[in-house]
């Protein structure tokens, strides 16, 4: 049994990860921090999972000998000491995106895990969306031929400054670069690899804006151009994904139902079908048609996000039995990514992605 304990019980402990914690076999969630008296709308965690041991601090927290896995969901400037102290500790590590604020400090803790020989995993839940897997399974039939552009939009619509929140703070780690920016560079760094320039935009588009609130990103790769954007006030949804290839392309709107479901109170089960998109918000196919000289479009199913899959993989990493599908050096190279938007942007040129800066080592 991986005994667990949670640092943070805001919007991502309560609702990306304890519910998965408490349903994975062989993990249990064991105890969570909370600092001082209940006072948010939502259950307290030892309302919704009884038996869960509640303490102060996380110096209490990391003193538990029995726990073996630490789970951070914390606001980004945190990451990195929090992170720190868990793995000084001895403990494994999910930590949420970004896996930190800069390149620097994922070195650091990566040189630390393997130091001690400790799973670092970055919590890049959105690799197990229902539209990303089924982008995956698309690419891998060659059904669009070579692909030549690739297209991925996390918008949102918030005109207005949301109050009392550190996400809306001055803070550079803190705006929609290092918020979304995680997700949307993750899955074309999983599917492509490194890219060899780097371009970006980074905005604050919004009045009164203390954050960076918009951005575009181009990866160039040999013969494939990725471009990633992201808008706090797209009122028009785009594409979430727009695929172009040499036999066709592949168009998909609206995101995976996992988070609203979960935001709405739905919990995953042990087992079982977890959540499946309706046919209404499955991707269109359009392919080239060689008998008429056109095109002919087909709907297409979509692959049901899961995002149990993110921890058992991480309790078959601890307990030996499989790979870590997203490993510490994958958070840094997608830090390192933004990180050369943002210079990018600043020095209105492209950056070059060296093989140094990729491999790390």
């Amino acid at each position: 049994m991986i005994r667990t304990g949670l640092i943070g019980f805001g919007l991502g402990g309560r609702v990306f990860h304890a519910p998965f914690i408490s349903v994975t076999p062989g993990m249990e969630l064991t105890a969570v921090v909370q600092r001082g008296p209940w006072k948010q709308p939502f259950p307290s965690a030892s309302e919704q999972y009884p038996g869960v041991r509640i303490v102060g601090s996380v110096e209490e927290l990391l003193a538990i000998e029995e726990l073996d896995l630490i789970v951070i969901s914390t606001p980004n400037e945190s990451h990195f000491s929090l992170c720190h102290a868990a793995l000084s500790a001895g403990k494994h590590v999910v930590i949420d995106k970004p896996i930190t604020t800069s390149s620097e400090e994922a070195r650091q803790l990566i040189d630390l895990a393997e130091s001690k020989n400790l799973i670092f995993a970055p919590f890049q839940n959105r690799r197990f969306d229902a539209d990303f897997r089924t982008v995956e399974r698309i690419l891998d039939s060659g059904r669009l031929g070579r692909l030549v552009t690739f297209r991925a939009h996390f918008d949102r619509f918030r005109p207005g400054i949301r109050p009392n929140t550190w996400k809306e703070s001055g803070a550079p780690v803190n705006g929609l670069l290092f918020d979304l920016g995680p997700h949307l560079a993750d899955q074309p760094l999983a599917l492509f690899g490194k890219p060899d320039f780097v371009t970006g935009s980074v905005r604050t588009d919004r009045d009164n804006s203390a954050i960076e609130d918009a951005f575009d990103i181009r990866l160039d790769y040999p013969r494939l151009t990725v471009h990633l954007s992201s808008s706090m006030i797209a009122a028009s949804a785009s594409p979430r994904f727009l695929l172009h290839g040499t036999n066709g392309s592949f168009v998909k709107y609206g995101l995976d139902p996992q988070e609203p479901a979960l935001l709405a109170g739905q919990r995953p089960t042990v087992d079982g079908e977890w959540l499946c998109e309706p046919e209404s918000a499955w991707g269109t196919l359009i392919l080239a048609d060689p008998a008429s000289g056109g095109t002919h479009s087909e709907t297409v199913p979509s692959e049901t996000g899961d995002y149990r899959l993110f921890f058992a993989n991480v309790r078959d990493a601890i307990t030996g039995k499989a790979p870590l599908m997203i490993p510490a050096i994958h958070g840094l190279r997608i830090t390192r990514t933004l990180e050369l938007a943002r210079q990018s942007s600043a020095e209105k040129r492209s950056i070059p992605f060296t093989e140094a800066e990729w491999n790390y080592r």
